[in-house]
């Protein structure tokens, strides 16, 4: 069946969408749980078992493949609490009847059903309503992220286990041996170690039919990577189902920024091979299934979404309907939704209150891959806290994120306190200048323990006996956050999607693809001040690309602006406006930039 939202909720951060398909899916709400954390997903599956009278039995560290297991058994029971709220909307209309009525005035206006169930409910007739209900209520799916990159070895009495025992390989285990049927979303990049491990798992390939139990998920931020990724899948028996599109730095969390490609021309291209995507990519699939004899389906269904910063509902039905998208992300709005994410109250009230100088590209993941957060998220505060005491780093207790091996064999993470520790001895020895002292300084002790930090609201929202001492919450909303400033309901924030309210003063609000670009103004002219006055001919070549891409955007844009008809016609003039000052900007950091 066709989904009935055109909207979907994007994995943010390890808890704030860790239940959300229990909160939302019952609705016909499509979500994500991040997988990076079995710890938590165990006292999360612990604390739910006794709200919900369910058995519960621990999975310790000493059972044989414990991770994997843990994720299976938390995702098993966030399907089972699920579908029992879901049969409840459906099975007791009568005692239900508010949240029913709920579910169908959330659904689009041009939505066929919703306008058929108020029509049937005009009707006295219970029976033949709930037997409609039945019919015609749709679950929304439970999908799962894993980021390829948190993929460290494990150990076992000092031994380095097989691979299949690293962090994300025992995640996609843990999904695959679970009773799910929906999506698995892989971000951060291609792993060809990841995606060779799927070919294991009967789940993800398809019937003859075309059915696929567990569907595979590409977030990307261009046309060259998916088809690169679809194609490598594909060798191997396995179709990517869905691309998602994400704006490079427009997003929340870790922004992989691209070179220069902007959004607008990325899902232009989309838009026009996205048929030469799917044929050429099927080709390839179908003979690995023929030599792997498996059943080779005729036809599969390929999606094309997009996330990262929308904003209003003009925004959205653009993307649906100019560039065809099947679903739009909305993450960072939802983080003022406590019925759909898991957020602490100080976190909820620092987001309601951020504006744009409060919401920043951060150097505080472990990864050292750009992060948008909250500069007065309590983590942060309490890093810089315990630097000024002289005790900079976390504790590292989960290691999910090591991978530095400056200073030992085994890695440690750049948070931590054993490599901030080692790092600043180093940096002492230096005899640098103050300037130059003060920035290296400044340098190694940005990183946080996001491990923490970012499962930190599901242990207070949920009052898990498991806090961290002095380690605080890490947030991760994208810049569109500045632009929502107070706690709403479910209802609220879908109305306001679907345009039938407005939640957001967005008179000064630039335009999605405007703040992308402007994002990427600010990005350049950091990574110009860092490389400094000395060049290579590589930095120089990639710089000179750099600004032909941001060119042709800023081209691309001035004549989408010009030429598309009834939309954004109340701020054309403004957009117009803000093209014109962003290609002088341009000009004047390359004028900078060349005689340099």
């Amino acid at each position: 069946m066709n989904k009935q939202h055109t909207f979907h909720i994007p994995v943010m951060g390890v808890a704030y969408t860790i239940d959300t398909p229990l909160k939302v899916a019952p609705f016909g709400i499509d979500s994500v749980i991040s997988l990076v954390d079995n710890v938590l997903l165990e006292k999360l599956r612990e604390s739910y078992s006794k709200k919900f009278q369910l058995p519960y039995q621990a999975i310790t560290k000493k059972m044989d493949d414990f991770q994997a297991k843990r994720i299976t058994a938390y995702l098993d029971m966030i399907q089972e609490l699920t579908y029992a709220k879901f049969n409840e909307l459906k099975d007791n209309f009568e005692n239900k009847k508010e949240e029913v009525f709920d579910y169908f005035e959330m659904l689009p206006d041009t939505s066929d059903i919703k306008q058929e169930f108020f029509d049937k409910v005009k009707s006295l007739d219970i029976d033949t309503v709930k037997t409609w209900l039945k019919q015609k209520l749709q679950l929304g799916s439970i999908d799962v992220n894993i980021m390829t990159k948190v993929d460290k070895t494990n150990y076992k009495n000092g031994e380095a286990l097989p691979q299949e025992y690293n962090d994300a390989h025992a995640a996609l285990r843990g999904f695959a041996n679970s009773k799910l049927s929906s999506t698995l979303i892989l971000s951060a990049g291609m792993s060809p170690r990841l995606y060779a491990y799927i070919e294991n798992f009967e789940d993800f390939y398809p019937d003859n039919e075309g059915f696929i139990k567990k569907k595979i998920a590409l977030k990307v931020s261009d046309y060259r990577s998916a088809l690169i990724q679809g194609k490598f899948l594909a060798k191997k028996g396995i179709w990517v189902s869905e691309y998602r599109i994400e704006s490079g730095l427009n997003c929340g969390g870790h922004a992989f920024a691209t070179d220069g490609f902007l959004m607008g021309p990325i899902l232009e291209e989309f838009k026009e091979n996205k048929e030469d995507l799917k044929k050429s990519v099927f080709q390839i699939l179908q003979k690995a299934l023929a030599d792997k004899n498996k059943p080779v389906p005729e036809d599969l269904e390929l999606k094309v979404t997009a996330q990262g910063g929308v904003g209003t509902a003009e925004e959205h039905s653009f993307l649906l309907e100019y560039y065809d998208i099947d679903s739009v992300g909305w993450g960072s709005p939802f983080l003022l939704v406590p019925e759909a994410t898991t957020v602490d109250d100080y976190t909820l009230n620092e987001l309601a209150k951020a504006k744009e100088k409060d919401l920043y590209l951060s150097n505080i993941s472990p990864l050292g891959v750009p992060f948008n957060t909250l500069r007065t998220a309590s983590a942060t505060l309490k890093k810089i806290e315990k630097a000024q005491k002289g005790r900079p780093g976390s504790s590292c207790p989960k290691e999910y994120l090591v991978s530095n091996t400056e200073f030992t064999e085994k890695p440690i993470c750049t948070a931590s306190r054993v490599y901030q520790h080692k790092k600043l001895k180093v940096l002492e020895t230096m005899n640098l200048p103050k300037e130059k002292f003060n920035k290296e300084y400044e340098k190694i002790i940005a990183p946080e323990c996001l491990c923490v930090g970012l499962s930190e609201p599901a242990i207070l929202t949920h009052n898990i006996d498991y806090k961290i001492k002095d380690n605080g919450v890490t947030v991760c909303p994208g810049p569109n956050m500045a632009y929502f400033d107070k706690k709403v309901s479910l209802k609220t924030m879908v109305d306001h999607i679907y345009g039938r309210i407005k939640i957001i003063n967005d008179a000064n609000r630039p335009n999605m693809f405007v703040k992308e670009l402007n994002l990427y103004l600010d990005y350049l002219k950091n990574q110009l001040a860092e490389a400094g006055n000395e060049w290579d001919k590589k930095q120089q070549k990639y710089f000179q690309k750099f600004k032909q891409n941001m060119e042709a955007g800023i081209s691309y844009y001035e004549n989408l602006f010009e030429n598309v008809k009834g939309k954004f016609y109340n701020k054309k003039n403004q957009i117009k406006e803000d093209l014109a000052q962003a290609k002088q900007q341009l000009n004047r950091i390359f004028k900078a930039f060349e005689s340099i």
